[in-house]
């Protein structure tokens, strides 16, 4: 046994980069891509998002210059989310139901670029409320029910403007049932949804609430319908109930803490399912790499490859068009 043992050399795959690249079990490619883009009132618009470097907030017409971009780049779809003017927001929420606001603006203009890209949109309340929760409050307590009537009408409208997928990032109880019955008797019925299966109460989200201008008006915290992190088993039947009420894909938000939910849910159900590498794990790398302690872009890239390797099937990331540069070997 020890003779046969000794003939046993792992590092011979690994001598040089053509050995390492045929025997390398995960691979990153712009097909994994989805690139989440801020949208602000205003045109000619590029606002830097302080507390993300390199992100910035784009006007409507800035995104689709942006969209464009993307399609050359091969990314194939984006996700859009928010900046609310403040007057604009209320304690409903009612400016997710407005035809003409900033999303819905933003999709009929890409849309009428005539780009091969898909629009994935946010349903939830919180770019949309003066208390910055993602559903309707009464006194302290959030509104199930009522809420996912409304996430409902906010679905509706997003297909109409021309969104291709939609994303509900709400965690309320029922709501993929809700949207999805919406949708077909709007006659939208081969719109995708992705699902926010199992989107954390966590602390990674901090310059996402900057972003969307959140994080001023949040009153309290989100812990009763966002999860509890010391939970990995309720992500599953989270899951399962988003398949059974209708998803197409699911979702786990944050990412890179959360792997280990990844792998669940994939070998579990062995649906299409997305990791959100959130902005507080960007900024995290941005801005070790900007002080010169990390490589970045080989951080990016490893970091990217442990969604592949837990088993995503893509990932949200604000790194996408960098990755993508990065793999067309423009980089």
């Amino acid at each position: 046994m020890d003779e046969l043992l000794a003939g046993r050399r792992m590092r011979r795959n690994r001598q040089t980069d053509w050995s390492r690249r045929l025997v390398r079990e995960n691979t990153l490619t712009v097909d994994d891509l989805i690139w989440p883009i801020f949208i602000v009132d205003g045109t000619g618009v590029r606002q830097p998002v302080p507390s993300m470097p390199g992100v910035e907030r784009l006007s409507v017409d800035e995104a689709v210059k942006d969209a464009i971009k993307a399609e050359s780049l091969g990314i194939p779809a984006l996700a859009l989310f928010p900046y609310t003017d403040p007057s604009l927001r209320d304690a409903m929420g009612s400016e997710a139901l407005n035809p003409d606001n900033l999303i819905c603006r933003a999709c009929r203009a890409i849309k009428a670029a005539k780009l091969n890209i898909g629009l994935i949109t946010d349903v939830a309340l919180d770019p949309y409320t003066s208390h910055g929760h993602d559903g309707i409050l009464e006194g302290d307590r959030i509104l199930n029910d009522e809420t996912v009537s409304q996430l409902a009408l906010q679905a509706l409208i997003q297909a109409e403007a021309g969104a291709d997928v939609i994303a509900p990032s709400d965690m309320m109880d029922g709501r993929i049932g809700a949207i999805r019955t919406a949708l077909d008797e709007g006659g939208f019925r081969d719109h995708q949804i992705m699902a926010y299966s199992a989107k954390y109460a966590s602390a990674f989200y901090g310059p996402f609430r900057d972003a969307v201008g959140t994080n001023a008006t949040l009153v309290g915290d989100k812990r009763t319908y966002q999860m509890d992190y010391g939970n990995a088993d309720e992500a599953l039947r989270e899951a399962e109930l988003d398949i059974a009420e209708g998803a197409d894909m699911v979702m786990v938000k944050p990412g890179m803490p959360y792997l280990d939910i990844v792998t669940r849910i994939k070998d579990t159900f062995r649906v299409p399912t997305y990791a959100y590498q959130v902005s507080g794990e960007y900024a995290m790398i941005a801005a070790a790499a900007g002080n010169g302690w990390i490589d970045g872009q080989k951080a990016m890239i490893e970091s990217l490859m442990a969604f592949k390797r837990a088993g995503a099937d893509g990932i949200l990331t604000y790194f996408a068009p960098q990755v993508a540069e990065i793999l067309a070997g423009k980089k």
